[in-house]
């Protein structure tokens, strides 16, 4: 089994092998620029022009997110679970940068609170928190 059997390509590797060559790029010299067999780039291009979009896809495999939930719930409650799921996930976003503006508020009211601290003896420095540098 030579090199070339072993190797796999990518398939945006493959597309933009094949946009390439369909630009005019000579399929000899891209052949040795991307170290692939000529007879594959113009096997690529085939399959593009045949499948278009749907090139170099995998055909098995693991299912999406979305067909197991056809699968198991039907095609109207799979929606609306896709569709709950995507509330969720944008609540867990607002509630993240609640979070983050929470924090800094606190960490604002901290740099102006420590001034404010006075000693109660006359003539003594205030105290203040060690710096964090």
């Amino acid at each position: 089994m030579s090199q070339e059997e072993k190797r796999a390509f990518s398939r945006s590797f493959k597309l933009r092998a094949v946009k390439r060559m369909e630009a005019g790029e000579s399929s000899s010299a891209l052949s040795v620029e991307l170290a692939v067999k000529r007879t594959l780039l113009y096997r690529w291009r085939d399959a593009v022009r045949q499948d278009g979009e749907k090139a170099f896809r995998r055909k098995s495999g693991r299912p999406s997110k979305t067909e197991l939930l056809k699968r198991e719930h039907g095609e109207e409650e799979a929606s609306e679970l896709a569709q709950a799921r995507r509330k969720i996930a944008e609540l867990e976003r607002k509630i993240g940068q609640q979070q983050l503006d929470l924090d800094f508020f606190k960490q604002a009211l901290r740099h102006i609170e420590a001034p404010r601290q006075r000693n109660s003896a006359r003539g003594a420095t205030a105290s203040s928190p060690a710096s964090r540098r």
